[in-house]
């Protein structure tokens, strides 16, 4: 079993880990500021219905891969059961094939105009996504950071250069956005796959009735993640979903540049939770809750801090894509998505993980999709507005963010309700200031209550600071 990681190799993962989000904000920038100045709306939309609907063919892997990431995250790569990890993987593959010439055939014969076309995209999607999954968690869970750092950047340079040859090439059609996705996905899992990790693709099989017993186990373990992880990703898939259906592919474009926006920032809360689970994971369960605190302390009012370029983004966005003034008040209301996910995505979801609470998270995620689905509903078809229920999407991710933390810390015994209120009370005046019609004066409002949030929680952020500090002369 793999040793627990030390303060300086959990920070120097960290690192690497935001470098490789580093390249994925610029690459960000090319396809969520370049790309929509040169194509169409229509063109645009098409594509990010396909990025929608494709984020959701990872679950045709049947929880395989949350279950390896829970049976063998304390591993390091030397000590993998290969030959298992392999043959689970391979069987999987196999299923899904069935599975994509079933849609492939579905969307030629019944499918017509741009759904076929969609349709037969992500037939060929399923394998190649949940193939680039596998190698990029087997690289996680193994603690392998520098080869995931290379692997996520390689796939976002060749994606990106891929986009701007097309843009150069003229070649401003959907479908051809669509096919370099899946291109540079298919180049880095061959490339780091059969190079850095070919033992977990090929080689020699389990007996089937080992194998057998080795998915039955580890998809009786991930299943519960994987509904869950993908539950809470459809609470906002379920809200564009609708806003696709309700309003049609135009709005539906404007809405998915603002949610790429806010994305930009929960990329490097992405790339410091890669690192924190496995890291959790090898720690001493009597420092977990003080470790909570600590990353806590230094999510929230960095991400509130964050919120004010807010109103200068404004300015240069309505310049540069005069197309999509909306998006820019839409993504007032959607940015403090941001603070929530991270929450989310940082602590909650890691420590849950890390106490073997999938069942926990499952039923929170669940609830949350089940209620926010009605709820979105009810302000698309019940109230007719799309404000509503965009302000419905922040709401539900703040009500699943506050019950996951609540679990959490009834488990590693601290209390946070003056925190919750305080967070908020923040939410709330953020989007009342973005509302406002006079940009300045929602920027002064919002930096005026940020100033006193910060008062609020200058103990806090001191003593974050003196615990850095210490570190460092440490």
């Amino acid at each position: 079993m793999a040793a627990p990681l030390s303060g300086k190799k959990i920070a120097k993962n960290a690192a690497m880990s935001v470098t490789a989000q580093l390249v994925s904000v610029l690459v960000g920038f090319v396809l969520n500021l370049v790309v929509p100045k040169y194509i169409s709306e229509y063109d645009y939309s098409y594509w990010q219905t396909f990025l929608l609907y494709s984020q959701y063919l990872g679950i045709l892997h049947f929880g395989l891969l949350d279950g390896i990431v829970l049976r063998y995250s304390q591993y390091d790569y030397g000590e993998l059961d290969k030959k298992s990890v392999r043959s689970q993987y391979l069987a999987v593959m196999a299923a899904d094939l069935v599975l994509s010439l079933v849609l492939l055939f579905w969307a030629l014969f019944f499918f017509t105009g741009v759904n076929r076309v969609l349709g037969i995209l992500l037939a060929c999607t399923i394998c190649i996504e949940i193939s680039y999954n596998y190698i990029s968690f087997t690289f996680q869970i193994t603690n392998r950071i520098f080869r995931y750092v290379a692997y996520i950047a390689a796939y976002r340079t060749v994606y990106c250069i891929l986009v701007l040859g097309c843009l150069i090439a003229g070649l401003g059609e959907y479908y051809w956005f669509c096919m370099v996705y899946l291109a540079a996905d298919l180049a880095v899992i061959l490339y780091f796959g059969l190079r850095y990790s070919r033992e977990l693709l090929v080689g020699r099989l389990l007996p089937a009735g080992t194998l057998l017993k080795e998915l039955k186990e580890s998809i009786s373990v991930g299943i519960w993640l994987m509904l869950s992880s993908y539950a809470a990703n459809f609470l906002v898939g379920s809200g564009k979903m609708i806003i696709q259906w309700r309003w049609g592919a135009l709005t539906f474009g404007k809405i998915s540049l603002a949610f790429s926006l806010s994305s930009f920032v929960l990329q490097f809360v992405t790339a410091v939770s890669v690192v924190l689970f496995p890291s959790i994971k090898r720690m001493d369960a009597g420092k977990l809750p003080d470790m909570y605190c600590k990353i806590r302390n230094a999510i929230s009012p960095l991400m509130f801090l964050a919120m004010i370029f807010y109103y200068p983004g404004c300015v240069l966005l309505e310049l540069w894509l005069p197309k999509y003034v909306e998006s820019v008040r839409y993504l007032g209301i959607l940015l403090p998505i941001v603070i929530y996910t991270s929450k989310v995505s940082l602590l909650t979801n890691n420590y849950l993980k890390a106490y073997r609470k999938e069942r926990a998270m499952l039923l929170i995620n669940v609830g949350s999709v089940v209620f926010g689905a009605a709820l979105f509903l009810i302000c698309a078809w019940g109230v007719g507005s799309l404000t509503a229920l965009l302000v419905a999407i922040v709401l539900v991710i703040m009500l699943r963010s506050v019950l996951s933390e609540i679990i959490v810390t009834r488990v590693i015994g601290i209390r946070l309700w003056k925190e919750f209120v305080l967070e908020f009370a923040m939410t709330v005046l953020f989007m009342t200031g973005a509302a406002l019609p006079v940009r300045w004066q929602g920027c002064l409002l919002y930096g005026l209550c940020l100033g006193v949030y910060y008062y609020i929680k200058r103990r806090e952020i001191r003593g974050l600071f003196r615990s850095v500090h210490k570190k460092k002369a440490d």
